[in-house]
């Protein structure tokens, strides 16, 4: 027997946002094949491991390799039922394809950062604590926030900071952080905290939100990819679906549901031909309907006892009969 003590599991609390309206909107069968993005604290993996047969199978993915050995564990008590892979979840295609699975009676897609990863001060996402300005999901990749803060252009840091943190001061901070690192590097984050507070006026201390927060968000889903992997991920995971089958996407912040809401509405449009032709001619049929227009949203309930559920919100649609791929790489 070894010596060498096993790696210990992290704290990875995981409270499972909205799991009533997710089981509810999937309608579960007990023998079907589903697919989970993100795994995290395996909180909703659970829920829908829990209610399939020997039959069934949950394949759970997370790119960050410490939910994967917690949702590992915690998912091993299905045995069979689920498996948990180390990926992104825009690569369930691929992931399907190793695993022998051609469709699926559904797929949650969770979009949001765990707390974890949030609570976590060495991970770099927080601008409470100080750490390595790292910011990565998966801490395998090669980009992190380090590299963008001191590697981006002014004109790359500006387009950044207003589209994916909707920072209306996104020039002034850009600005600081390009003269800030002509002295040196930024290395942690709470030197790029100081950084945004000195552009700021009366130094932040008029936000609604902590100053940070925007520019924080910003890099974060620049490191990460997090919008511009979206509406192909979606596409795949629509043509992974059986007829029928349900999809659920949850998001934490305007511009995710944003990107969420137009990939769903691009798929659920039939004909796009002028209204002055007597027939079709583009072809087109939808490929989903969506099972609400407007996005489901935490209960009361849940609002007062998860703050972090405030902002989520959650999407669902089916897949069409027949299914059609006409539009869908």
């Amino acid at each position: 027997m070894s010596d060498i003590p096993e790696k210990e599991l992290p704290e990875f609390s995981h409270f499972p946002v909205m799991l009533n309206e997710v089981l509810e909107g999937l309608v579960l069968q007990p023998a079907g094949f589903y697919f989970g993005g993100t795994a995290g604290g395996a909180g909703r993996s659970s829920a829908i491991a829990s209610r399939l047969s020997e039959r069934g199978r949950l394949i759970a993915i997370d790119r960050d390799s410490d939910a994967v050995a917690v949702a590992s564990e915690r998912l091993s008590v299905y045995g069979g039922r689920a498996v948990t892979v180390h990926a992104n979840y825009s690569d369930m295609k691929r992931v399907c394809a190793e695993l022998g699975i051609e469709a699926v009676d559904g797929f949650l897609l969770d979009l949001g950062v765990s707390s974890y990863q949030l609570d976590n001060p060495m991970r770099g996402f927080s601008y409470l604590a100080d750490a390595p300005l790292s910011m990565k999901m998966d801490e395998s990749d090669v980009s992190d926030a380090r590299s963008v803060v001191n590697g981006y252009s002014y004109e790359e840091l500006c387009r950044i900071l207003w589209d994916w943190g909707e920072e209306k001061f996104a020039r002034k901070i850009a600005s600081a952080i390009c003269r800030e690192r002509e002295k040196k590097p930024i290395e942690t984050t709470l030197e790029l905290v100081s950084v945004i507070r000195s552009a700021l006026p009366d130094g932040g201390k008029s936000q609604k939100h902590h100053f940070a927060m925007r520019t924080f968000q910003a890099i974060r889903i620049e490191v990460n990819r997090e919008i511009e992997i979206i509406p192909d991920a979606l596409r795949d995971a629509v043509s992974l679906l059986k007829p029928g089958g349900r999809g659920a996407v949850i998001t934490f912040h305007s511009i995710e549901d944003r990107a969420v809401k137009e990939a769903f509405a691009d798929m659920a449009v039939g004909c796009v031909c002028p209204k002055s032709l007597p027939v079709c001619v583009c072809g087109r049929i939808p490929v989903i309907r969506q099972i609400s227009r407007k996005p489901i949203l935490p209960s009361a309930t849940e609002l007062g006892e998860n703050t972090r559920s405030h902002s989520a919100k959650l999407r669902v649609v089916e897949k069409c009969f027949p299914a059609t791929e006409s539009f869908i790489k």
